[in-house]
Formats: C-alpha cells, structure tokens, sequence
C-alpha cells in the first residue's frame, strides 16, 4: 500500500491552530497547495493535477466539476484540466452576487459557512455531463457534501442518473461516514486517506496571536496596476476548463510581455493570489518557471482563514498580516508567511479593488524588503 492511500499523515499536511471557531480548533494545512505557504507552482499544480488523474478513471466523461470555495478552488480547475478541456468547471463562492439564480448551502465546520452555487445553466450542463464531482482540499465528514448532492438531486432531477463522485485532496471519512456516502450512491476518490482525528491536544500548548494589519505609511509609493485588456471567464458562474485555461494562457503572455524584463532581472518571485482567485497566479507561475529555468518561483494567496501565529518549533505559521479584501474592504483577510522576493506579480479578478485595500496588500509587501510590486487586475 502507498503511503497516499495509507492512513497516516503525509508530510506536507500541517497542522495550525484555528481562530474564533468552536466548532474545531486546529485547520489542516496542505504545504503544497500554494494557499496558507509559498510552494513551486509546479509542485502545487502537479499535485493537483494528480488528483485529477485518479478522477479519470473513475469518472464518466464528460464531467462536470465544483469546487468548493476558497481552498480547493486551484485544485478543482487542474483536476478538471486532466479530465479534459471539455470538462464543465465552477467554483461555489461565498463571493455576495447581485445576478442570476444561486443555490445555497453550508459548509458548518468552516470560519465562514455561507456558499452558494450558480444554477443558471447548470441543468443543461448536468444534462449532457456524465459525471457530476464535487471537489473540497479536504472532507472530514461528509456531511456537506451529502448535504450539497441532495440539494442538487432536489434542484436538478436529472443529477440522480449521473456518476456522482466525492473528490479531496485529503480524505478523512470514518468507515461509518463512507458508508453513507456509498448508500446515497456517491463515490469517493482522493490523494491521502488518513484517520478523522481531533488534533486539538497537538496544539494545546502553544500560544498564537492573530495577525496584526500592515504599518501604512501615508507616502507608501502604489504598485504598478496592469489593467488586462480582456477580461477572465468567471468560474463563480461556470466554464469551460479548455477555454479558461486559453483565456488564462493569453493573460500570462499579455503580462510577461510588459513585464518579462522584471522577471528576467529576478532570482526570487512571487505569485499572489487574491482568494478564490487561485489557479490564474499559479499558471502564471508555473509558466515564469517555464521561460526563466533558473528563478526559484513561489505562489501562495491571501485567505479567510483566521489562523494562529506563533514562533513555536515545527509550528507551520510564522508571520501573517491582517488585510481588508479586495474584494469588499469591511472584510478581512489574511497573508501569511511572507518573505522578500526580487518581484511579487498580484493577480486578482477582484473588479474595483479600494485603494484602501491595494494599499494595506503592498503595505504587508513593503514590510518584507518587496519593492517591484505589479498588481494584474484580470476580472
């Protein structure tokens, strides 16, 4: 038996202390998914893309595939990409949206519960897709994905005649929990299995503190915005996987032709996320490592998660700052770890990000030596 389909820990899951949740008070975190830490966007992507291989041959193609916002949001554009680009890829979002028709579910064990899923459309695209997945970094229970299938069998009848498959990246369903999955007809495929442990006592004794918002100084100079001329397709509301990934192939060579000479210069770079805006900054990594072989690349994102800060040994969380969103400035949000790179590229779909919020996101740069800052708005 492979150490993925043991039942231990693997090496790159971390394990951190939540923030304001009773309901659980550690948070898994994966090392490789270019989320909570700086990780190769190679690494990250080739992880995902294995998960998606493994749905292949399960799967009955074509598929449809939904991510669960905001972790898993990388991961399910890459397993959709390996089932092929005629695959049907969304994301839920916990994003507030002011048109069309949204299905509503909660996810109980997370910081923010609220997600909702477009439904415009999404009869004709069960229609014709054999196989309807829905893909979480992690699932614990099972309870919200059974919770989110019978919605769906509710909303879209069809969905009852359709391979229905559970997808994670990291698997801890007790016996008794995967067995109510199989009873409700829904198979599972993930890249590690490991127990449904309470980790909590792991933690017990060490202190953490919250993140502290970034020093803004008031003559703090403004990164360098590059307006992309087109616009990305919105997975919130469904795509195509091929052509999302053409769209955001284009956006990588628009961008590293007006900045390609920065990148050259560069031994260290970073790729930002913003949220559920993960997998554009991840290919644009991956591609930065493609055309420059000997520049060490980075991609992590800015989060929700409110998780602990401590200088313990061995505790994955060293630094963080508390930033308000991008997308709504009343909201906070988290970067973690961060370190000095040569360059840092920002991209985001946010649609009018307040200076407020632009300018707390390079103040948490500035405060690590990051100078040569692009901020790629691509929504």
């Amino acid at each position: 038996m492979s150490a993925k389909e043991g039942r231990c820990r693997p090496a790159n899951i971390l394990i951190g202390k939540r923030l304001n949740n009773p309901r659980r008070a550690y948070l898994l975190i994966n090392s490789l998914q270019a989320k909570h830490l700086p990780v190769s966007p190679s690494a990250a992507l080739a992880m995902m893309a294995e998960l998606g291989e493994k749905l292949k041959r399960r799967a009955v193609l074509p598929g449809l595939v939904a991510a669960f916002a905001e972790t898993a949001t990388a991961a399910g554009a890459a397993a959709a990409e390996a089932l092929g680009e005629e695959t049907v890829f969304m994301t839920t979002t916990r994003e507030p949206q002011s048109e069309g028709r949204w299905i509503e579910f909660l996810e109980e064990h997370s910081h923010a519960k609220q997600h909702i899923l477009c439904a415009d459309g999404l009869a004709e695209r069960i229609a014709v897709s054999g196989s309807v997945i829905l893909l979480d970094d992690e699932y614990s229970t099972g309870k919200t994905l059974r919770n989110m299938f019978k919605k769906l069998r509710e909303e879209f009848p069809s969905v009852r005649s359709k391979n229905l498959i559970a997808a994670a990246l990291l698997n801890r369903l007790s016996e008794e929990n995967a067995q109510k999955l199989r009873e409700e007809g829904i198979d599972e495929e993930c890249l590690w299995k490991v127990p449904e442990e309470d980790y909590s006592q792991e933690l017990a004794q060490i202190d953490v503190c919250e993140a502290e918002p970034a020093p803004i100084s008031a003559d703090a100079a403004e990164p360098e915005r590059i307006r992309w001329k087109d616009s990305l397709p919105d997975p919130r509301r469904g795509v195509v996987i091929g052509e999302y990934a053409a769209k955001c192939r284009s956006l990588n060579e628009d961008i590293l032709n007006q900045i390609g000479g920065a990148a050259a210069e560069s031994g260290r770079i970073l790729a930002l996320g913003t949220e559920e805006c993960m997998y554009p900054a991840l290919l644009l990594g991956r591609e930065i490592e493609r055309r420059f072989p000997g520049i060490e690349v980075f991609c992590q994102a800015t989060t929700r998660s409110p998780i602990g800060i401590s200088s313990a040994a061995d505790y994955p969380i060293k630094e963080g700052r508390r930033l308000p969103s991008l997308y709504e400035e009343s909201r906070v949000t988290y970067l973690y770890n961060l370190a000095h790179y040569d360059t840092v590229i920002v991209v985001t779909d946010a649609k009018t990000p307040s200076r407020a919020a632009v300018s707390a996101l390079f103040a948490a740069l500035c405060s690590h030596g990051n100078t040569r800052i692009f901020l790629v708005e691509a929504g």
